[in-house]
């Protein structure tokens, strides 16, 4: 009989709440230019939209960690997020530059696959948090990698058969699910990136006035002439290693998890007295 999950986080309706906020603006953030339209105020400011949007995505990531973290990140889940965090950002810089050799991002869909979606959101921003601090890579951009690799994170934390699939079955499930999420990420730091392209710099840039399947189109050929490339190495680099060092990585965590005993609250007994101490 498999043993229920134990997780450091568990999503109140706060944390559900400020969750779903988050996500829709950041639905927004990413995907305004093909949700307003043309004749938008919106457009109007295309070059200013991105550093508003940056701006508030910081405020409403902080607010969602804080939220989770009041819903129960107790210490023992802190000193975990720490570690996990810290082994992220330092493998983040391994292959950088090189063909989408990133092999921070299996370590994160495990990590989501076992503790869970709220700590899995929280960990995938704080370690984006602490990999653009460590190479110099904060710029308006980071706050939609840290949305960005948050949800990534947290997807994998809410894929089926927790509590039963093991094996080739799940490693097969979390191989697939590395290899979509990893176009999927890419996919929305190019919407976070795009819109800063000026409409006269390139046949693939934003066009502000242009209607919403020509910039699908431009957009289309901006993926396809830029990332595409790295995309598919991220994703093939996932796979990989998640079906080669995936087994390890999950019974490592699980064992952690099991001995950090989340669910268990810690008390503090004082000494007993000894007949010596009568």
């Amino acid at each position: 009989m498999t043993m229920p999950r134990r997780r450091p986080v568990h999503l109140g309706l706060r944390s559900l709440a400020a969750l779903a906020l988050v996500s829709a603006v950041g639905v927004i953030a990413f995907g305004w230019p093909f949700l307003a339209p043309p004749t938008s105020a919106l457009n109007a400011h295309s070059q200013d939209a991105p550093w508003l949007f940056a701006g508030l995505l910081v405020l409403l990531v902080a607010v969602v960690a804080a939220t989770i973290s009041e819903s129960g990140l107790g210490a023992k889940a802190v000193a975990m997020l720490g570690v996990l965090a810290a082994t992220g950002a330092a493998l983040r810089p391994i292959g950088a530059g090189t063909a989408g050799i990133e092999p921070m991002f299996f370590l994160m869909v495990l990590s989501g696959r076992v503790l869970g979606p709220g700590f899995g959101f929280v960990l995938g921003s704080v370690t984006m948090f602490a990999s653009a601090l460590l190479t110099g890579g904060v710029g308006p951009w980071m706050p939609f990698q840290m949305l960005a690799m948050g949800w990534f994170t947290m997807g994998a934390g809410l894929l089926p058969g927790g509590d039963r699939l093991r094996g080739r079955a799940e490693l097969a499930l979390l191989a697939a699910y590395g290899f979509v999420a990893a176009f999927a990420y890419g996919t929305a730091m190019n919407m976070a990136g795009w819109p800063f392209m000026g409409a006269l710099a390139s046949g693939v840039a934003f066009d502000p006035d242009g209607a919403v399947p020509e910039n699908l189109a431009r957009f289309a050929a901006y993926c396809v002439a830029t990332s595409l490339g790295w995309d598919l190495g991220r994703a093939v680099v996932t796979v990989l290693l998640t079906l080669t060092l995936g087994p390890a990585v999950l019974r490592a965590l699980r064992r952690a998890t099991r001995r950090a005993a989340f669910e268990t609250a810690v008390t503090f007994e004082a000494p007993r007295k000894g007949p010596e101490g009568r």
